[in-house]
């Protein structure tokens, strides 16, 4: 229960309510005592929502921001404690207050040598929980008072090539700075050219693990057989060719970070043994018995619908789970359209430094850059960018100059799906380019900045064959 407040002393000094309230969590499986509670603290301006025992609180933690959860110690199946737990572990500067009976104050303590910030014993008056939500929202605010789009700020995390100011931007950079510190893995999901490996760096660089070795593999670009022997490492003669002992990826980011782009694209069997090393934390390299313990913060990165992928028997759920302990969905440009003056601007000025030739862009030209609905986001206004300024006369790049090709829609008048847009703009940036470079497949992949492999994947899927490309004549 919470004691009525007594009558009010106009000597006393006043709790100075935040200037726009904070949004709190609730947790209590006593519907009256949080019901109560909860209303208090929206007559004092904060926003507050309300679970019903520590299970959904613990899942709601994941998907959404709070500043203050105040959530009681004592609940059945899930208690305050696992709580605490997952604030802890999805938003470290989240603050937690933890509600407890008279007669388990030692609980309390314990909760605040775990971490949490303060603790009230029930029963309790309204000002003391108003006042200690207030000091919570507080130190809240001190963590989270820093520019994310100061140059101080950027090169110090690491976002400097994440340019941005838009709201969907904000929260990722923001989830950014929240899970950095902690181990947990991460999953990064987004269309190709968003910016996946920029955002993993940027987590490595906020960690605790920053001065730690960051290593990246993309799945897409090493064959199936390949792949163990990358990750894991080789015994000699584990296999033709294996001269010598050679230590995996695994082994290299010992202390830092694995990140494993387009995981997506590796198989089942892979996938099994892949699980089995980030649940017990050890690795065998091929051709060798004996484990090899390793120490690796996990960041995977994903463009394919992995759900869809389950559904379909091409990706494993038990690993799936595994690797999505905290989603991270980068948004595609055209979700963020303010943005694209902000990039457009970034990648010339890169431009200019790099040659030293003055270029700007009228604003017909950033309209038509806005208006556009960018399919190979990020990656395809970079290279818009980059042939715009190179290819302009003057010193002024013009809508003229931005040559943006239009999308038919197709037959029948049917629209334009994401996938079909995605694969149009694969196939005709392939076909343009094996043109360009004769079939020469090798100069194809390094005119795309893919692989060969990756190439090669790309083709058989799109149904493309060099021989239909005959070399362009000046």
């Amino acid at each position: 229960m919470i004691d009525p407040a007594p009558p009010e002393d106009p000597r006393a000094p006043r709790i100075a309510e935040p200037p726009t309230g904070g949004k709190v969590l609730v947790v209590d499986d006593q519907k009256n005592m949080r019901a109560t509670t909860a209303i208090l603290l929206r007559q004092a301006g904060h926003v507050v929502e309300e679970a019903e025992d520590g299970a959904s609180a613990t899942q709601r933690v994941q998907h959404e921001s709070f500043d203050v959860v105040l959530t009681d110690l004592r609940m059945p199946t899930v208690d305050g404690m696992e709580v605490l737990r997952a604030v802890q572990q999805a938003s470290p500067e989240t603050q937690v207050i933890v509600m407890t009976a008279y007669g388990t104050i030692e609980s309390a303590v314990e909760a605040i040598r775990r971490g949490a910030y303060d603790f009230l014993a029930k029963p309790f008056k309204e000002s003391e929980v108003l006042l200690r939500v207030a000091k919570a929202l507080e130190k809240r605010r001190l963590l989270g008072e820093v520019n994310l789009f100061a140059e101080e700020f950027r090169k110090r995390y690491g976002l400097e090539h994440i340019v941005g100011r838009s709201p969907a931007m904000r929260e990722v950079l923001d989830r950014v700075l929240r899970v950095a510190p902690t181990d947990a893995t991460v999953l990064v999901t987004g269309e190709s050219g968003t910016g996946k490996e920029l955002v993993a760096r940027a987590l490595h660089v906020t960690s605790r693990r920053s001065d730690k070795p960051f290593v990246p593999v993309n799945c897409a670009a090493i064959t199936d057989t390949l792949l163990e022997s990358e990750l894991f490492g080789h015994a000699r003669g584990a296999f033709t060719g294996a001269t010598r002992a050679r230590r995996g990826m695994f082994e290299e980011a010992n202390g830092g970070t694995l990140f494993i782009d387009e995981i997506g694209e590796t198989s089942p069997g892979f996938q099994a043994k892949l699980l089995r090393a980030l649940q017990e934390g050890e690795i065998r390299r091929v051709g060798e018995s004996s484990p090899v313990q390793v120490n690796v913060r996990i960041i995977a990165a994903t463009n394919q619908d992995l759900r869809r992928a389950i559904a379909e028997r091409r990706f494993r759920e038990d690993l799936f789970y595994r690797l999505n302990v905290v989603p991270l969905r980068i948004p595609p440009l055209r979700e963020r359209r303010e943005d694209v003056p902000l990039l457009a601007a970034h990648f010339l000025q890169r431009f200019v430094q790099r040659t030293g030739s003055e270029r700007v862009l009228t604003p017909e030209a950033v309209a038509s850059l806005v208006a556009h609905d960018w399919p190979g986001n990020v990656r395809e206004l970079e290279n818009i960018i980059e042939q715009a300024a190179a290819l302009c006369t003057g010193r002024e790049i013009r809508a003229a100059d931005v040559q943006i090709e239009a999308r038919a829609a197709p037959a029948g008048g049917a629209g334009v799906t994401l996938a079909d847009a995605v694969e149009d703009t694969e196939r005709r940036a392939i076909t343009a380019a094996l043109a360009r470079c004769g079939n020469d497949l090798g100069r194809v992949a390094r005119d795309l900045g893919i692989s060969g492999t990756t190439l090669w994947r790309k083709m058989k899927r799109l149904g493309i064959e060099a021989r239909e490309h005959p070399p362009v004549t000046p």
